[in-house]
């Protein structure tokens, strides 16, 4: 799993140094990864194999020519790029990519799990607080709905 979350500094020609933690969960036949604009948020997300075959079932569920299908296979497979580590780990980033969430200096990458998001640092910021308010009123939400549950069940 990809997990935690790093500043990480692109150089000149768009270099970026990949967590050796992250490395090593997409060793294999390709040594990197592949990255696109993601779709939830305003960033780049990427991952090894395991979430471009993710993403490639979800696309094979859907009939030919439906709009989403067509949605997913123009924003993900359209926008991909596959990346390869070189010596010093590092993978060197699109221009377009870059230009498209104005990735110029630091980054923060985060780890979600089976895929990760490279961030412009002020932009995850802002991000990262905003998640941490839904997930706390989610969280009393639920807590609020299993304790209703709980004492309606023992009312019965």
């Amino acid at each position: 799993m990809f997990v935690s979350t790093f500043e990480k500094q692109l150089d000149a020609k768009r270099r970026l140094v990949v967590p050796q933690e992250f490395r090593a969960l997409v060793s294999g036949p390709f040594d990197g990864v592949v990255c696109f604009p993601s779709i939830e948020a305003d960033c780049i997300e990427g991952g090894g194999k395991a979430l471009f075959d993710r993403y490639a079932g979800l696309i094979e569920e859907l009939e030919f020519g439906d709009p989403l299908r067509s949605a997913l296979e123009t924003s993900v497979l359209g926008g991909m790029a596959r990346m390869s580590f070189d010596t010093a780990g590092r993978i060197t980033l699109p221009e377009s990519l870059c230009d498209m969430f104005g990735l110029t200096d630091w980054v923060v990458i985060v780890g979600l799990g089976d895929r990760f998001q490279i961030w412009q640092r002020e932009a995850f910021q802002a991000h990262r607080a905003a998640q941490r308010e839904l997930a706390r009123e989610g969280l009393a939400k639920l807590r609020a709905d299993q304790r209703a549950a709980r004492l309606a069940a023992g009312a019965a």
